[in-house]
């Protein structure tokens, strides 16, 4: 079976499953490791994603909680075996704090991005350019070739993957009209806009959505954030975005993650059509030309 979500993902799918499975059996976590003669903090921990989980140790919980399907038995062992591969992103890992990488390896293997931003276009859809303007002076020289290469890495890995996700994006008005790079190059920001113009109309599987100034206030000026949705029942992530080290991740059953779903909603109602907000954007990027 093919999978392309990335370990992160594919660990927690994995983890939701066997906590499922175990109260399916109606067993508390102590009943099973003293059937299985584990120690307390093991399944703990396999639940917990703390440790990965052997072949083995998989097939012993599975007939413990009476999985006989030879078919559902593959899936879960191949998201055992996903969940030990090792992460491209960890390739940053020293670069970044380790919750902003975590939420890189959920976007990896999310089949929805729904992302809202008020002040400088999504990471996803930056231009190299554009992306090492906007940390100039930020970081150190390296960390923001580091910052550069992450996003562009990011959009590749997407389009590599079988079945791609679908992105929404929310932008305001701002993030269009300021000519980010203008004393390093007037075209930067041109170039910008017409590249997210671009892929959009490349893509079916692509949206940006654009909230106009006459809207005034609204929703989305409390801050950035993302949604992320996942196939196979896991539950959704938010992700939002503050200053370098101030950003938080939420996982789990969290009523937060509902309320921002909700305000994407909201927001899109606020926001102009795809094709008004597109004819906006290139209309944008011939005005800074000018």
């Amino acid at each position: 079976m093919t999978n392309d979500q990335g370990p992160i993902v594919q660990s927690a799918l994995l983890r939701a499953e066997l906590v499922r499975l175990r109260k399916e059996k109606g067993m508390t976590q102590e009943q099973v490791v003293r059937k299985l003669e584990w120690s307390p903090s093991k399944l703990i921990r396999v639940e917990g994603g703390k440790n990965s989980i052997t072949r083995v140790d998989l097939q012993a919980l599975l007939s413990i909680y009476g999985v006989t399907s030879e078919s559902r038995q593959e899936r879960l062992q191949a998201l055992a075996r996903g969940a030990r591969e090792p992460a491209w992103w960890n390739a940053y890992r020293g670069e970044f704090d380790d919750s902003f990488l975590t939420f890189v390896g959920y976007a990896a293997g999310a089949a929805f991005i729904r992302h809202f931003h008020g002040t400088v276009v999504p990471g996803l859809l930056q231009t190299a350019e554009y992306a090492q303007v906007l940390s100039t002076g930020m970081v150190s020289p390296q960390q923001q070739a580091f910052g550069v290469k992450l996003r562009l890495q990011r959009q590749k890995e997407l389009a590599k993957r079988e079945n791609p996700p679908r992105q929404y994006y929310i932008i305001d008005e701002a993030v269009v009209r300021r000519h980010v790079g203008i004393k390093v190059d007037p075209a930067i920001m041109p170039n910008q806009l017409r590249h997210i113009a671009d892929t959009v109309e490349q893509s079916d599987s692509l949206t940006v959505r654009v909230i106009p100034f006459s809207v005034g206030a609204h929703l989305g000026i409390h801050g950035p954030f993302t949604v992320l949705e996942f196939e196979g029942g896991l539950n959704d992530v938010l992700y939002l975005e503050g200053r370098p080290g101030a950003n938080i991740l939420i996982t789990g059953d969290d009523e937060r993650t509902a309320e921002y779903r909700d305000s994407f909603e909201i927001l899109l109602d606020e926001a102009l059509p795809a094709e008004e907000s597109l004819a906006l954007i290139r209309q944008a990027a011939e005005d800074l030309m000018a």
